[in-house]
């Protein structure tokens, strides 16, 4: 009897150890397992200091950057490319793609940048720092680009000059795709601060751009032939358009833009060569303008060498601070001090929507829509606009050519006769 208790006892116990035996194996298996996934997961760090950069703002690092740039791109799945804090001298410089085995590549920026300050290193229109070819690239970390541009403007002919070489942008981006740009600055560029050309699937936030209000041609942001692309919560002071929004664009939003000194947001301007592209699908709201020489702006050239079409595109919600020409559609564009007689302009404007603009203007002609004779704009409509004077004087005016707008709500000031 005590035999065969001892036994079924033995049993009990042995089931218990292999239980516990089992138990523990899957445990150690699954943390195997997990740490496995997490060496899968985890991003390779490349640092430009690894590769020579000095970072003392007189050396010139951009060998550096190229070779750690070449480093990060030829890896394999996730990497990230660091720019820790430091001061960087670097010329013109490409980082160029594709880079096929990555699965996303991350540029924490959290130097300051200075750019060269010799024009003979830059070719005319490239970007001083230049992305390209390249998907999935997120651009972050609180770092600024300093285009040094108050050395280069007196070279700078294109506020007089039809066919002028153009001076470089700050950062510019080339044919890329599913690009994230987040909480960077860039300062006094020599011409354009951030171009986007041929990009899909953009998104820009937190971005602080500065210049002076003379700086020119200084936008703060070009997009150009580029599709998908929403830009966010961010402060711009240029001596040029905050945000330009140039020729064969679609899907494009603009939203909670803080835009002051500069000239306002602009479509354009369009027209000025052959072939251009469409612009469709754009929207601006929720946005502030302060003494700014437009709000928001349509600028088209006579004499278009070819016909194109804007249309679709919706302005709202936006507050006007003691701003020239709030509402402003100009189809006789012309930024220098006298242009010639020519041909009304070939590009189409239609389905434009002006909703709950306020605020103050600072000329008498609060709304001026002129539009091309050859092409007169069609289904412009204007849908609680309420602009007074910030002298508090006498109510603004409207002015229109070659438009019948059409009228919804309050319009201060009144509508066109």
């Amino acid at each position: 009897m005590n035999t065969e208790l001892d036994s079924k006892l033995l049993l009990v116990l042995f089931i218990i150890c292999f239980s516990d035996a089992f138990a523990g194996g899957s445990r150690t298996m699954i943390a195997q397992v997990k740490n496995i996934h997490y060496k899968e997961t985890s991003s390779l760090l490349v640092n430009v200091k690894d590769f020579g950069a000095r970072a003392d703002g007189r050396t010139d690092d951009s060998k550096a950057f190229e070779a750690a740039w070449k480093e990060a791109c030829e890896t394999t799945g996730a990497v990230t490319l660091l720019v820790p804090h430091g001061t960087y001298l670097i010329g013109p410089i490409k980082f160029a793609g594709p880079c096929k085995n990555v699965s996303n590549i991350t540029v924490q920026m959290k130097g300051y940048l200075i750019a060269s300050t010799n024009l003979s290193e830059y070719r005319s229109g490239a970007g001083w720092v230049e992305f390209g070819g390249v998907e999935g690239l997120t651009l972050t970390g609180g770092g600024t680009f300093d285009g040094r541009g108050a050395k280069a403007w007196p070279y700078n002919g294109c506020p007089t000059h039809f066919n002028c070489k153009l001076l470089p942008t700050n950062v510019k981006f080339v044919a890329m795709k599913k690009t994230i740009v987040r909480r960077i600055t860039s300062v006094n560029s020599k011409s354009f601060h951030i171009a986007l050309v041929e990009c899909k699937n953009f998104r820009g936030s937190k971005i602080k751009i500065s210049a002076p209000a003379n700086g020119p041609n200084t936008d703060g942001i070009h997009i150009e032939r580029s599709s998908s692309v929403h830009v966010s919560r961010s402060h711009i002071g240029t001596g040029d358009d905050c945000i330009s929004v140039g020729q064969g664009n679609s899907e494009v939003t603009i939203a909670s833009i803080t835009c002051g000194p500069g000239h306002g947001i602009s479509v354009g301007s369009l027209g000025r060569y052959p072939n251009e592209g469409d612009v469709r699908g754009l929207v601006v709201r929720d946005s502030t303008m302060t003494g700014t020489m437009n709000g928001v702006r349509i600028k088209t050239w006579a004499n278009s060498p070819g016909s194109s079409a804007a249309t679709n595109m919706t302005f709202e919600n936006i507050i006007m601070n003691n701003v020239s020409n709030p509402i402003i559609i100009d189809q006789a564009y012309c930024p220098f001090t006298s242009c010639p007689t020519k041909p009304p302009s070939r590009v189409k404007l239609s389905d434009i929507y002006f909703k709950n603009i306020r605020g103050t203007s600072s000329s008498a002609v609060a709304v001026a829509l002129e539009c091309s004779k050859g092409i007169p704009c069609q289904n412009i409509y204007l849908e609680n606009v309420h602009l007074d004077l910030s002298s508090g004087e006498k109510q603004p005016t409207s002015s229109c050519k070659n438009v019948e707008a059409k009228y919804i709500g309050t319009q201060v000031p009144p509508p066109c006769a």
